[in-house]
């Protein structure tokens, strides 16, 4: 991670962590980055639904233009839907404007290359650098417009809706478009496909991303599948990159469940590239199990979707994700997107005329805790002595009756504390007793 960009882009509260000059500025680099005495670089923008989304956006094309650039908009779309068009439109660079699960008062910038990939950590550092330095650019080739282009959204729906091989018809369906990206885009894609739709979340004012709804807010949710008696419910993050489920008994279906059952459809077909599905780190021991059971590999790598993608191009896999609802089908494209997660899940209880619990009951969860506690230093509390000993001690008591996990957050101040074992009361005594002296050390006490 570098002084800006974390795992998933730069993000931060809005005026204060990530202002315009910093947008005005990632604008100018890119846009003089990818423009040549005979070309004008062509930049897609895409944002989600915070009331700041505007005003980054208007600094980024300020930045863009004024290299000598041109500035595609999208206006409101997803993440996925970005990444999608970059590389399908031939654009030198896409950017999202988006802090995903993040309160409204949060707002980020991510930056995809030409096809359609996150930024390796090679060109962020020339941006950082870029940012803290002078403006070392020669002057630009005459001036970039800024140009419309909503209908992209268009060719990305109709792309959602040719990866699906079934009607819907017939399936009553709620949605949790979490007042972020999906809100239009999301019910267009079930609705046409003949679902009956039960809406949350798809009211945006720009202060109401994720306020409550949406894929770290299921109870509602959750409510709304079991008052109406649906087949499903799907929710997405801000961005719409994620997607968490719910079955028809209100049962949620994690990211570790959803690798389950789209693993295991893709090898009945044939499309499981090596046998293999690649997973994080915080993937529950009740998937590996799981599985074993059906001679599926599968691989760990460190928390992000990011590195997940890296592994899967380094190695030919298809399929991969996060427990938190990132899923990677690289048939497809190559991040996340909610949208499609949601679509093949509904296609595989179709075709198997299973619910999504039926589907992945073979999971059996163990119990988790994850507990996020703010630090002023994330690198210095995970060297403090006190902490590195408490960490032994725990660790030492749960051998393998379950897995201790400590790791900095990509994105925010948080030092993040996971313990999996046989109880959520067992798992729970174990992690907040890191957590107190975690605790104590930030205060001193």
């Amino acid at each position: 991670m570098g002084k800006y960009f974390g795992t998933d882009g730069f993000r931060g509260r809005f005026g204060d962590d990530l202002t315009v000059d910093h947008a005005y500025r990632i604008g100018r680099f890119i846009g003089f980055r990818f423009s040549t005495p005979n070309k004008k670089a062509r930049i897609l923008i895409g944002r989600d639904t915070r009331e700041s989304g505007p005003a980054l956006e208007y600094a980024l094309v300020k930045g863009i233009t004024s290299s000598g650039a041109d500035a595609y908009l999208l206006d409101v779309t997803t993440t996925p839907s970005v990444a999608y068009l970059v590389s399908k439109n031939a654009f030198d660079c896409g950017v999202m404007i988006s802090a995903s699960h993040n309160p409204y008062f949060d707002n980020g910038i991510k930056l995809f290359n030409s096809k359609g990939e996150k930024y390796d950590d090679e060109e962020i550092d020339k941006i950082e650098a870029f940012l803290d330095g002078e403006d070392l650019f020669n002057q630009p080739i005459g001036a970039g417009k800024a140009i419309d282009f909503v209908s992209g959204k268009q060719d990305y729906l109709q792309f959602l809706l040719s990866s699906v091989e079934v009607s819907f018809k017939g399936k009553r369906i709620g949605l949790d478009c979490a007042n972020g990206s999906a809100y239009e885009l999301g019910r267009k894609a079930f609705e046409i496909l003949d679902a009956e739709l039960f809406v949350l979340g798809a009211s945006p004012n720009g202060t109401n991303i994720n306020e409550g709804v949406g894929s770290t807010h299921l109870d509602s949710l959750v409510e709304l599948v079991k008052k109406e008696g649906l087949d499903a419910g799907f929710a997405f993050d801000g961005d719409a990159d994620r997607c968490l489920a719910v079955d028809s008994n209100g049962q949620v279906i994690n990211g570790d469940k959803i690798l389950y059952i789209l693993g295991k459809e893709m090898k009945e077909k044939g499309k499981l590239a090596n046998n293999t599905i690649v997973t994080t780190v915080m993937s529950n021991i009740g998937l590996y199990k799981a599985l074993d059971n059906e001679s599926i590999s599968y691989e760990k790598t460190g928390v992000g979707d990011r590195f997940v993608y890296e592994n899967m191009v380094e190695n030919g896999h298809m399929i991969g994700g996060e427990q938190s609802g990132h899923v990677i089908l690289r048939e497809y494209e190559t991040t996340g997107d909610g949208i499609l997660t949601a679509l093949k899940l509904l296609e595989a209880s179709v075709r198997h005329q299973m619910s999504l619990g039926e589907l992945s009951k073979s999971v059996n969860v163990y119990p988790q805790v994850l507990i996020n506690v703010k630090v002023k230093s994330k690198s210095k509390t995970l060297g403090n002595k006190a902490v590195q000993q408490i960490i032994k001690e725990v660790e030492g008591e749960i051998g393998s009756d379950g897995r201790l996990l400590i790791r900095e957050s990509g994105t925010e101040p948080l030092v993040r504390v996971m313990v999996e074992g046989p109880s959520k009361e067992y798992c729970e005594e174990k992690a907040m007793r890191i957590v107190k002296v975690i605790e104590e050390q930030e205060t001193g006490e």
